[in-house]
This record gives C-alpha cells, structure tokens and sequence, in this order.
C-alpha cells in the first residue's frame, strides 16, 4: 500500500493545495504515506490523521515519528463514522481509497463536512484499482451537503473535490 498508493495520494495532496498555518485532517491514514509527504511539502501546516486500524496505527507512527514528536502529526484510532474533533477544527480534509470501505459512507461524509469550517475543502481520491465507481459520488456528495463538488481525472485515479458551504 505505502509503494502503488504513493502516486495517487502524492497527486490527491497536491490538489488539496495545503497552504502554511492549514489545519489538515486525513480519513484512513493507512501507513502514513500521505501524512509523510505534507510534513515535507507543507511544514508549517498541521495535520491530524484518524484510521480503524491498529497495524495503521503502528506503521503509521513509525513512518512519522519525528513530526508526531515536534506536534505537527496527531494520529488517533477511530471511524470517518465517529470522528474524534470539535466541529469546524479543519480547513481541509483528505482520504485515498477509504470512502468505498466506511460502514456508513453517509455518516463519514456528515462527520467529515462537520469537522470542516465553513468554506473548507475536501480531496477524496481513488485509484483505479479500489473499487470505486465514479457513478453517484457527486450526488453522494451533495447529499452530505456539500458544495461546487466536481471529479478531477487523473493518470491512474480520480479525485473528488468540494467545498464545506454554509449551514444545511
């Protein structure tokens, strides 16, 4: 997963377009592949990182120790279905083949858009291999409320970008 990701999640970051001071949470960390490349590509940003898995969790820490340790990193064990932050913590979320795997997709998707402030934004990424048809994801989207959602095409994945408009 952290090699025939990297790519994608590389190219998912990218067009989050992670600024300095941004408060950043990834959906579904895996072992910590894209939380590596923001410390690098974004250190003066903040990044918090939430996964169902224990093995995740621990290859996860190893592969980010020193940013966890200097506090740019928190990782914590929980659901996109319960996410364990105050409403309007970040400014921008991510996932990478995760949604496809969530218990309740229509709940994660509620959580993340609360968790996000008001005209935050969202890249959820899929690569061709995960399973996930293009079909309905906009309107799946729209349905959790949020807004300007459109489908990004890339070289081996596609991505899902959308705003956090105003209440709904």
């Amino acid at each position: 997963m952290a090699r025939t990701n990297r790519a994608s999640v590389a190219w998912v970051i990218k067009l989050l377009a992670v600024k300095p001071g941004d408060r950043v949470l990834e959906i579904g960390f895996g072992p910590g592949v894209g939380l590596e490349l923001l410390v690098r590509e974004a250190p003066r940003a903040k990044f918090s990182a939430v996964d169902v898995s224990e093995e995740m969790f621990r290859q996860a820490t190893a592969r980010n120790r020193a940013a966890i340790d200097d506090g740019q990193v928190e990782l914590r064990l929980g659901s996109a279905e319960h996410l364990p932050f105050l409403d309007g913590a970040f400014d921008k979320a991510f996932s990478v083949n995760s949604l496809q795997v969530w218990t309740d997709p229509a709940a994660g998707l509620r959580e993340v858009r609360r968790v996000l402030r008001d005209g935050g934004t969202i890249a959820f990424g899929f690569t061709r291999h995960s399973g996930q048809p293009k079909d309905g994801l906009i309107e799946r989207f729209e349905k959790a409320g949020f807004a300007d959602v459109r489908i990004v095409d890339g070289d081996d994945c596609f991505c899902v970008l959308a705003m956090k408009g105003g209440k709904s």
